[in-house]
């Protein structure tokens, strides 16, 4: 038996906006917004719907933090002098309606987002836009989770105190 391969082309659009806290500040203030998933809980539960409940109180502002990583603690020794926080944020359950209908979909949730501070010092937050990812499967329940993403997105760079870009 054999196998076709295909290949997908879509467009991606990265937002990166300006927090108003120091580097380290933004980066607890989003680890509070997003808290850690709390994967040991999501794995021993037996139903759907204790899933949900879980997950309601896990992502109070909509996001989950699925990963974290130092990039500069990385990146140390080298000729990198960026201070840089690498994130995986969403929310499986959310993210479900997406996996129902393509596997392939859940390559977009969690997003990669990044804090980091730049050469002037400015805080920033960066990530792809969740609709536009969504939007290449050509498939409306697809869609529908990129646009309530870019929801979240927006309600979260509100919180964490950055203006929300007109595409979100």
């Amino acid at each position: 038996m054999t196998t076709a391969s295909t290949s997908f082309d879509h467009p991606a659009r990265r937002l990166v906006v300006t927090l108003p806290r120091p580097y380290d500040a933004a980066c607890e203030q989003f680890e509070t917004l997003v808290p850690e998933a709390d994967l040991p809980r999501f794995y021993q539960l037996g139903s759907w719907k204790a899933t949900l409940e879980l997950a309601e109180i896990n992502a109070p502002h909509g996001f989950m933090r699925y990963y974290r990583s130092d990039v500069c603690a990385l990146m140390a020794g080298s000729q990198s002098l960026w201070k840089a926080t690498q994130y995986l944020m969403g929310n499986h359950v959310v993210a479900e309606s997406a996996f129902r209908e393509d596997a392939s979909a859940v390559l977009h949730a969690p997003l990669p987002s990044l804090i980091y501070a730049d050469p002037d010092g400015d805080t920033k937050l960066a990530v792809d836009q969740p609709s536009l990812l969504f939007d290449s499967y050509e498939n409306p329940q697809i869609a529908e989770v990129g646009r309530e993403l870019d929801a979240r997105l927006a309600q979260l760079i509100t919180l964490l105190g950055g203006d929300v870009p007109p595409q979100l």
